[in-house]
């Protein structure tokens, strides 16, 4: 996973589909769906922490962007 668009790309791979139209919303959801699919062993180790990552990054982004 390189971008937001493959972790979108992942999780409609297991029938999830995230869109709330607000992107900050949206990302938040995404790193909540993917904690859950962690827990319940769905996922592998390493594909959580690329996305977590990569959401988390592009989550700081966003806010940093809304506060200018």
């Amino acid at each position: 996973m390189k971008s937001i668009y493959d972790i979108q790309q992942y999780l409609k791979s297991f029938g999830t589909v995230i869109y709330v139209g607000d992107r900050l919303a949206d990302l938040e959801l995404m790193e909540a769906e993917l904690k859950d699919m962690y827990r319940a062993q769905l996922i592998q180790p390493g594909d959580f922490q690329t996305a977590i990552m990569l959401l988390r990054h592009e989550i700081m982004l966003e806010k940093e962007k809304r506060q200018k």
